[in-house]
């Protein structure tokens, strides 16, 4: 789903694997692995979602770097 953001242009959710996709608005695209539904919402629903994501994702779900794609 594409989001509102300065800093993220995309947010999707594979609630089966509990990955979240993720592509910035510089093009960069990651997958975070384990991340439960109910933060998955709530990035969703962060009033800035930048801050949520520096505050309850990075650097505390195993993720990977995917090809960079340029913003649409």
């Amino acid at each position: 789903m594409n989001v509102d953001s300065a800093a993220i242009s995309e947010i999707d959710y594979d609630a089966d694997r509990t990955k979240l996709l993720i592509r910035f608005a510089n093009g960069e695209r990651y997958v975070y692995v384990g991340v439960p539904g109910e933060v998955c919402r709530a990035f969703v629903e962060a009033d800035s979602r930048g801050r949520f994501f520096q505050s309850q994702i990075r650097d505390r779900y195993p993720f990977n770097r995917l090809d960079a794609q340029p913003p649409t």
